[in-house]
This record gives structure tokens, C-alpha cells and sequence, in this order.
């Protein structure tokens, strides 16, 4: 019986293989078992077991909870001393199933206490050259005492509390364990020193201008609630400077006593505008909430430099109402120029303001405002409609800083009133970054001070988004560019930090206090790792679907890293384990390129080696017809006259073709007459799509993307065999520079010249 070809060769190969096999098993040690190191299996072993609080799917479970901390407080400024001072009154109330015995309030400002531990914990050196200032700051300063001074403790019969301090966190004895679902009512009397935060580069604080005046940010002022959920139990980590705020959802009643000529915005409503405002600011604030194309001006430049100049020594008090926010902050300053625009939201509309002083101006008056409105246009495309009321800019020098509705912003004209594309960029840029602070971590809550790139990763990523966006709106404020000059987000932004000494890396998943390089760790290698996801790996239809399910999913809730990346895959069939494993988990980077290329020509005419393969083995080359063979150039049976063979020409082919193709079926088959065997190698840990430029002998070009699990079972190199009509003259791994790949001298075929350091100097002197 004559066996069919394909089974035939089949057997020979297998034949082959094993007595291969059995000759090596003779003659070396068998290798011991190993643990599944596939860089392809699943997160089981990261993530932890879903349970009734958090899902398989990411969501919320059927049981989830989280507390609520209620605030009422009267705050005063004493401009004069630089002072502030509050009473506080908390309702706490207890969702969760658990008893508690105590509580743990945050106390930021202990930070900047006399005898802080934070300034003991980093290394310093002596430097050959210093600013004055840092000299005096670092050497000569006295030490300037912030921290908290904590007056009293109550409940809400007025009977004194117990509690203890250390460092930054603060605990409350309750007489009596708080039930699940009591309310506990205390009350804390407070009041520090204001710190310059121009000096410390502090997230809230005052600055000095040159006319005495001052502009205050004011945040993390008061004693706050510390978040207890089923993850961690109380969130009590200590306050270091760097690490950022996990917080409760809570409502806000804040009266806020200023001086008399004071502007000033917050968190929340305001509640007594007609006390505030002159029958001309109302005017003014009734026509921006119509003015959707341009900013209307509050107060102007020439009203905040007339106020600037009196000092007035009367008191003045807002009157704010917030619901549903985790934190508070306000802006105030008798320098305050106030504009403010609608913007279009769902059935309503929001208003996007700034605060500035004149120092700020023409850029601010231009650009802050606009740009507010902007990233509240994109993000709320990405994510969800912003649900507040409105959203605020303040400029702040040396600042970029978030709380609900309200920010801190860096950038200024120079003395000479000139502006720079990179100051320009930088206040644009970080006013998108910091407003879109208010959807990442204002609204879905992540815990900052554990999980850094859930608040600034996933923000930055978005800030990228809406970058673009700006440049589209706004094309007169990049002009002569045409692109917006992000610098976080696309792939080759962050190749030379993925490149770095592997001693100074650490993985994203890793507490932010505790990394090296905070910016690139926290901010743009995750937004990084995103923006390939979106672009590279799942497509933006797929990915804008996830990502909004994930954002709605924990609008006003504490996700976990866990529930975003299982949100991701839910929401988009797509596995990513591999993906958030080697660019979450490990300090991997990407290289894959060209290892080699072998060209093949198909003939009738058996090869010296398959003819002696089959000899020995006693085989009739009768039982193998009808045959293709593909002969390697350059290889013993290889001749030039191959070269211009054609498919026609092999009478097997031609002979299998006419015997076993229907007619009808014989025009839709291809013609391939050149055949590359491609082997793509894989230098770096992380695996990532092959994308692959093919150029042709007539120009023409293809771009074929191979996806990640192609490397599922060989982690260091894969083959290809591209059949195709016109030969190819360039193989070119990631073109467009998609993947982060960080070493491209292996990335095209034929390889690239290097150039020499003289030749590189030509080439950037040379004119076009």
C-alpha cells in the first residue's frame, strides 16, 4: 500500500526525531522538573482570591462596603501670623461588618513638625556648589515648626477623648466599640503655623510677593479620617512627604474666615455669594455660566491690584457645602484675578475657573481657563461625566498639586513678561495633568500612598489623551507645531529609563516611598505601558471600553490594582496577564529584532541531502512523488539558475494542482515565487507583538503584526516563512517605534551601518 506524502514525511521526521532523542538520552543526564516560568500563565499566584467584597470580573462585590467621614468645620486665617486655626466635627460611620475600637486620623502637617522624622530618612551629601538659599535652608535654618498643635478632643456630650500621636497618624479612643452601621461623633480643635511652600516646595503653604501680599493654597490642613476597608483594614502608613492621601468619601460643611478684601474658591459651594459678591461680580458670574466658547472675568487684574494695596484688617467668612467628596482644600488672596466659562456636560454644564495673580498674566488669562475646560471635555469622554460643579486652577509658583474641584499650577511670564514654549507647554500640561486629578484619584479612589501609579499613572496616561485633544481644540496655542509636545506617554519616552541599571529599577507594583526614579516609575512607565496597550495591543475601541467600564465601576469607590487589570480583561476578552506580569511586576524591558534571514527557491529537483537521507533509509523516491523542494541560497544543491525559477516551472506543484484543485478554485491561488525564512530574536524579557515592516524590490511596502503569543512557547526566538510574489529587499522590526523597544541596532535587515562619530556629526551639520 503507498503511503500518501504528507503522512510519509510525517513518519520520516518523527522517525528521525526520536532516534535523535533516543541517542541523546544515552548519552547525557535527564534534566530535573522546573516550575511553570511561562512568561504566558496566568496571575493566580499575584492576585488575590476573589471574594464576596471584590469579584473574579473586577466589580464590586454583592458585599462591598466603605466608611463615611462627614465634616463640619470654621476655619480662620490669620494672615498677619501666618496662621491657621479650625474646629472640627466629624461623623464617622461605620459600613463595614467589622467592630472597631479606635479610629486613626491622618495629620499631614506633622510632616513639617519640629521634630518630623522625615528629613532623618533620606541620604544627603555635600555638594561643591550651592544656591545660597538651599545653603541656608540645609545648614543654617533654625527648623520651622508646622505640625499640628491638637488643643482638644471630644465627643459629641463634650467629655474628653483619649488619643495618641506618632508622626503623622493619630489614634482616637472611642469609649465603646463602634458597631457596624453606628455613627461615632467627635470633635478636634486644631491650629499650626503656615509654611512657605516656595521655600520647601511643600503641597500646601503660602507665597510671598514682591508687594508683601500673599497668596495662600491651603490643603491637608485639617486632622482627616483614614481609610479602613476589606483590603488593608485601617490604611495608617505613615505620612513621609512623597507618598499621597487614601481617603473616605464624606460631606463637607466648611466656613472659612479670610481677610475682608480676600478672593477666594474651595471645594463645594458656596453658599452666601450674595454676602460676598458686589451686584457687578454677580452680573459677571451669570454671564460665564452662558459663555461657553471664552472665559468671562470675575474680577479683574485692575480690581486685584487695587485690593492689593489696602490690607484690609476686617474679616470676611465663605460659606462652602460639598457632598460626596474625599478631601478639601481652598484657594485665597486679595491679589486673585477670577475668570471662569461653562462647559457642556451631559443634559448640563460645569464651570471651569482660574485664580491668578497678576504676575501670571497674559498667560494665564489666555490659556488656564480654556484648558480647564478642555480636560474636562476629554476626560470625561474617557471616563464618565465629571459629576461636580465645576473645576479650579490656581496658580502657584513652583506648584502642581490636586483636591476636589481645586488644583495648584505652576507656570509664569519671566520678569520681563516674556513666555517660552516650555514654560507655555509645562502650565498647560500641568493643569491637564492636575484637573485630571479629579476622575484619578478624586472620584475612583485608589489608595496613593500603597498603589502611586493607580492615582498618577493612570492619570498621566490620560493627561496624554487629552494633550492631543488640546492641540486639536487649541491649534493656534501650538502653533508653528502641529503635534503637541507630550512628554510622557508615547513608547520611545520612556526607552532610556527601561534601559537603565537594573540596581536603580524597581516595578511598578512597588510603594512609591520606596523607588528610585519616582517620576518615570510612577508616572510614565505605567502611563507608558497604557498608551501601548491602547494603541499596540488591544486597539482603542476595545481599550476606551475597558477603561470606561473600570472608571465607572469605581466612581466614589477604593478599586485595587487587582480590579483594574481584572476590569481590563472582562471588559475586552482579551488576556492580559502576560502583559500586566512582565511590565507591572518585573523591571523587563523590551528588545526584539532580526536575528537572521534565509532566502529559499522551490524546484522539482531533489536536493543532494534529501537524497541521502532517504537512501539510507532504503526509501523509493517513487513513493515520495509528486514533491516541492526548497533549496537555501547558498546551499550545497543550490544554483543561480533558481533564481529565476518560477511556481510555473515546478511540474510537481503544477501536476498536484491540476489533479487535486478544483478548476473554479485554481485562479484564487496565490503566486509566491520568493520565500524568507525570518528567525525574529527576543533579547529582552518582556514579549510584545513582532510588528514588522516588509519593503519589496519594487517599493512597496507591508506592515504585519504578529501577536505577543507568538513567543508562548519559545522565549528567545520564533521563525517565519514569508511566500511572496516580489522579493525582499528590507525586513524592519517596530518602525514606528511602538513597543519601547530599546535597543534597535538589531531591528532592521540587512543590518543597519553604524556610523561613525564623525559621520553622525556630518549627517546633523549637513544642511537639507
Amino acid at each position: 500500500m503507498r503511503l500518501s506524502n504528507s503522512l510519509f514525511l510525517a513518519g520520516l521526521f518523527l522517525v528521525s526525531a526520536a532516534v535523535s532523542a533516543q541517542d541523546e538520552t544515552e548519552t547525557t543526564k535527564r534534566e530535573p522538573g522546573h516550575y511553570n516560568t511561562n512568561r504566558f500563565k496566568q496571575l493566580y499566584e499575584e492576585f488575590s482570591t476573589p471574594n464576596m467584597f471584590r469579584t473574579a470580573s473586577g466589580a464590586p462585590g454583592p458585599n462591598y462596603y466603605q466608611q463615611q467621614a462627614d465634616y463640619v468645620m470654621d476655619v480662620e486665617l490669620d494672615d498677619k501670623n501666618k496662621k491657621l486655626s479650625g474646629n472640627e466635627t466629624i461623623t464617622y460611620t461605620n459600613n463595614s461588618p467589622d467592630q472597631l475600637e479606635y479610629l486613626w486620623v491622618q495629620l499631614d502637617q506633622n510632616k513639617r513638625a519640629k521634630d518630623s522624622k522625615s528629613p532623618l530618612i533620606e541620604s544627603s551629601n555635600t555638594v561643591p556648589v550651592d544656591k545660597a538659599s538651599s545653603f541656608v535652608q540645609n545648614y543654617m535654618d533654625g527648623g520651622f515648626d508646622g505640625g499640628f498643635n491638637i488643643l482638644e478632643i471630644k465627643d459629641a456630650k463634650g467629655i474628653p477623648l483619649k488619643y495618641t500621636i506618632n508622626q503623622t497618624m493619630m489614634r482616637v479612643d472611642m469609649p465603646k466599640i463602634l458597631m457596624p452601621g453606628e455613627k461615632f461623633i467627635f470633635s478636634i480643635k486644631w491650629w499650626y503655623n503656615i509654611n512657605d511652600h516656595v521655600v520647601d516646595r511643600a503641597r500646601s503653604g503660602y507665597e510671598t510677593f514682591d508687594d508683601g501680599n500673599r497668596g495662600y493654597v491651603i490643603a491637608q490642613f485639617y486632622p482627616r479620617m483614614a481609610v479602613y476597608n476589606d483590603v488593608e483594614g485601617w490604611q495608617n502608613s505613615q505620612f513621609w512627604g512623597r507618598d499621597e492621601f487614601a481617603l473616605p468619601f464624606g460631606n463637607f460643611e466648611v466656613n472659612i474666615t479670610v481677610p475682608a478684601d480676600h478672593i477666594m474658591d474651595a471645594t463645594g459651594e458656596l453658599q452666601n455669594s450674595k454676602d460676598i459678591f458686589s451686584k457687578e461680580m454677580i452680573r459677571r458670574y451669570e454671564a460665564a455660566q452662558k459663555s461657553f466658547d471664552k472665559p468671562v472675568v470675575i474680577v479683574t487684574q485692575a480690581e486685584a491690584e487695587a485690593a492689593s494695596k489696602s490690607f484690609s484688617t476686617a474679616k470676611r467668612t465663605w460659606k462652602f457645602k460639598a457632598e460626596n467628596v474625599r478631601d478639601y482644600a481652598f484657594a485665597t488672596s486679595r491679589k486673585y484675578i477670577w475668570d471662569m466659562m461653562a462647559v457642556k456636560m451631559g443634559s448640563g454644564s460645569v464651570m471651569a475657573v482660574s485664580l491668578y495673580p497678576p504676575e501670571a498674566n497674559p498667560l494665564w488669562e489666555n490659556w488656564s481657563t480654556r484648558t480647564v475646560a478642555s480636560t474636562l471635555k476629554t476626560y470625561s469622554r474617557m471616563t464618565f461625566d465629571y459629576p461636580y460643579s465645576k473645576a479650579i486652577s490656581v496658580s502657584a509658583k513652583n506648584q502642581g498639586m490636586e483636591y476636589p474641584m481645586i488644583c495648584w499650577n505652576h507656570g509664569r511670564p519671566d520678569k520681563d513678561g516674556s513666555i517660552s514654549d516650555r514654560t507655555k507647554f509645562g502650565m498647560i500640561s500641568v493643569i491637564i495633568h492636575e484637573v485630571g486629578h479629579n476622575y484619578f484619584p478624586m472620584i475612583v479612589n485608589s489608595d496613593e500612598r500603597q498603589w502611586t501609579w493607580m492615582d498618577e499613572g493612570l492619570n498621566t496616561f490620560t493627561q496624554f489623551v487629552a494633550e492631543q485633544d488640546f492641540a486639536e481644540e487649541y491649534p493656534d496655542a501650538i502653533a508653528p507645531s502641529k503635534k503637541y509636545p507630550s512628554r510622557r506617554g508615547p513608547a520611545n519616552k520612556i526607552v532610556d529609563y527601561m534601559a537603565g541599571d537594573q540596581s536603580q529599577l524597581a516595578p511598578i507594583m512597588s510603594k512609591g516611598l520606596n523607588v528610585y526614579n519616582f517620576g518615570a516609575n510612577a508616572y510614565a512607565k505605567p502611563a507608558t505601558a497604557l498608551n501601548i496597550l491602547r494603541e499596540t495591543i488591544m486597539g482603542r475601541e476595545l481599550f476606551d471600553f475597558a477603561f470606561k467600564t473600570y472608571a465607572n465601576r469605581w466612581m466614589f469607590k477604593h478599586p485595587t490594582p487587582e480590579d483594574f487589570f481584572r476590569t481590563m480583561e472582562d471588559a475586552s476578552a482579551i488576556d492580559l496577564d502576560w502583559y500586566w506580569r512582565e511590565w507591572f511586576y518585573t523591571t523587563d524591558y523590551v528588545d526584539i529584532g532580526v536575528k537572521d534571514v534565509k532566502k529559499f527557491y522551490v524546484t522539482s529537483k531533489m536536493n543532494k541531502e534529501m537524497e541521502e537521507m532517504i537512501t539510507a533509509r532504503g526509501i523509493s523516491e517513487n513513493d515520495l512523488l509528486p514533491l516541492v523542494y526548497m533549496v537555501e541560497e547558498g546551499s550545497e544543491g543550490f544554483d543561480e539558475s533558481m533564481r529565476n525559477s518560477k511556481l510555473e516551472d515546478v511540474t510537481t506543484l503544477n501536476e498536484y494542482i491540476m489533479d487535486n484543485i478544483p478548476a473554479e478554485e485554481r485562479s484564487k491561488l496565490k503566486r509566491p515565487n520568493y520565500f524568507c525564512q525570518v528567525t525574529f530574536e527576543k533579547p529582552g524579557g518582556i514579549p510584545m507583538p513582532i510588528i514588522v515592516q516588509y519593503t519589496y524590490s519594487d517599493g512597496s511596502s507591508e506592515k504585519v503584526t504578529y501577536p505577543a503569543e507568538i513567543w508562548r512557547k519559545n522565549d528567545e526566538s520564533v521563525g517565519k516563512v514569508i511566500a511572496s510574489e516580489k522579493e525582499i529587499t528590507k525586513i524592519e522590526v517596530d518602525p514606528d517605534e511602538e513597543t519601547a523597544d530599546i535597543d534597535t541596532s538589531n531591528n532592521t535587515w540587512p543590518k543597519r551601518k553604524k556610523l561613525s562619530a564623525f559621520d553622525q556629526f556630518k549627517n546633523k551639520t549637513s544642511p537639507d
